[in-house]
């Protein structure tokens, strides 16, 4: 594979790229990178293809490119932050309302014929009252738990 973006860091940079994997609170994802940027660096002598640098660091030869390029369109600053998404990756089953109404029904008094409201017998009236139209046992349990509230 022909190399499109070089890299070539200058000493403050390389600097940062020592101080960001020294550091603590460092996650493992922008650690790779600052390994990918290092080994790619053309001022310290004769860098590693982009191949090598992949077989190395154990990642695809793509996220050597793309680490790479970034690092050339878009800066070292850009290349060391973790990037946060705009959604959660799986939304949450159970919103504010729900919740609260789940919690009032937990807190209420059991249906006839029961002495007190045990999880499955929640999920079944969750499922009746029509606050979520299906949840199961183990997002009640999990709700309830969030809150400190037990059942006994």
């Amino acid at each position: 594979m022909n190399k499109k973006y070089f890299v070539k860091l200058s000493g403050a940079h390389r600097k940062q790229v020592f101080e960001t994997m020294d550091a603590k609170d460092t996650s493992k994802t922008v650690c790779r990178r600052c390994n990918i940027l290092l080994l790619l660096d053309g001022s310290a002598g004769k860098p590693m293809t982009h191949e090598e640098a992949a077989k190395r660091c154990k990642v695809s030869v793509s996220t050597v490119g793309n680490t790479a390029k970034d690092y050339c369109h878009k800066g070292l600053d850009y290349v060391l932050r973790r990037r946060a998404h705009a959604k959660p990756a799986v939304t949450p089953i159970v919103n504010g309302e729900m919740e609260a109404r789940i919690i009032a029904l937990a807190c209420g008094q059991p249906p006839d014929g029961y002495s007190k409201w045990s999880v499955r017998l929640l999920t079944k009236h969750i499922v009746e009252l029509e606050i979520a139209p299906s949840i199961g046992r183990e997002t009640v349990r999990k709700t309830l738990k969030k809150l400190s509230l037990n059942l006994t």
